[in-house]
């Protein structure tokens, strides 16, 4: 079972026709936020099915995946990271180890697709009991995906009804200039509504003013539609 192994499946898999659609989804040109990426053009079901083929790969191999320059095989890494992360039999010292690998590697962690389908589920449980420091530094970052780390991380502590952290990051990030920051506010105030609406309109009557739209639209999408307006509107 080696890293090879893994790149020849996902080639047998690949398609000029989804990789050339990535290219431009990712915004991989020059000065777009993925800029440099590059695609082999294999879909994330395929990808998640190859990983279960894969899931007693050693943790430096997974690595060595993780250090690729192709995104799909970065994206392999993380999917076999989460899946061991999150399995009942996996105890506190491998799951440290597999949380270190993350930050230690998290500049290849730089797509929104990337951070998604893995911060919530290695960063935010390994920190939901813990320290919540790290993310106050990330959020702080100038990385883009640092940032957009710290806010996602936080949807294991929406899951488990716990709105703080999430409300405080959002709060730090009102004036960021990134649209991809806006957007993953705004879903994680909007997964708030769903199972307190009144916290999250207590957030929204303090700052939706100074929210970016986006970030607005996002937390809202989900309002009964005259509220929705009420604060579209101001």
């Amino acid at each position: 079972m080696t890293v090879q192994q893994i790149k020849n499946e996902l080639k047998k898999h690949a398609n000029t026709q989804y990789a050339a659609h990535h290219q431009t989804f990712f915004k991989t040109q020059p000065g777009g936020y993925g800029e440099g990426d590059m695609f082999i053009g294999v879909r994330v079901p395929v990808i998640r099915q190859v990983a279960k083929q894969y899931k007693h790969l050693k943790l430096d191999a997974i690595e060595e995946l993780l250090r690729s320059e192709i995104h799909e095989y970065r994206m392999i890494a993380l999917i076999l990271m989460v899946n061991r992360f999150v399995l009942k039999s996996t105890n506190d010292q491998i799951k440290e180890t597999i949380f270190n690998l993350y930050i230690k590697n998290k500049d290849t962690i730089n797509n929104w697709d990337l951070v998604d389908i893995s911060a919530p589920h290695i960063v935010g449980t390994w920190l939901f009991p813990r320290e919540k420091d790290l993310l106050y530094n990330l959020v702080k970052s100038t990385v883009l995906w640092d940032r957009r780390i710290a806010i996602i991380s936080t949807m294991y502590f929406i899951r488990q009804n716990e709105f703080d952290h999430c409300l405080k990051i959002s709060k730090i990030l009102l004036h960021d200039k990134e649209d991809l920051i806006h957007k993953a506010c705004g879903w994680m105030l909007r997964e708030i509504g769903k199972r307190d609406i009144n916290v999250e309109e207590k957030f929204l009557k303090k700052n939706f003013k100074q929210m970016p739209r986006t970030m607005l639209r996002y937390a809202i999408e989900k309002f009964p539609e005259n509220l929705r307006q009420t604060y579209l509107k101001g």
